[in-house]
């Protein structure tokens, strides 16, 4: 990963608790190593701690998420939602975009 892990609030944690216990599935998008948006679809195989690294959902796909990269998880906001909506705010630059002549 590019970035050291965040602990994220207990809402998100326990959004995927619960997403688990019912057997929720459906799309997660999250940020990946590249620090790229990426998504999977599936459910939630398992929520474990990786030491160093921190905590982890396994899709049964296999693909592993850090919980801190989540942007949503089945359509509900995740840890990293704020995160992706910030770039979608960014200035270009001051002229918007078009040269000034």
């Amino acid at each position: 990963m590019n970035t050291a892990y965040t602990p994220v609030a207990y809402e998100y944690r326990e959004a995927i608790e619960q997403a688990m216990a019912n057997g929720s599935t459906g799309k997660i998008f999250f940020f990946n190593q590249a620090s790229i948006v990426h998504d999977t679809s599936g459910s939630i195989k398992r929520y474990e701690e990786i030491p160093g690294e921190g905590w982890f959902i396994v899709v049964n796909d296999e693909t592993r998420i850090r919980i801190d990269r989540i942007i949503t998880l089945f359509g509900k906001p995740g840890a990293a939602c704020d995160e992706f909506y910030a770039y979608g705010n960014v200035c270009l630059e001051c002229t918007g975009g078009y040269e000034l002549n």
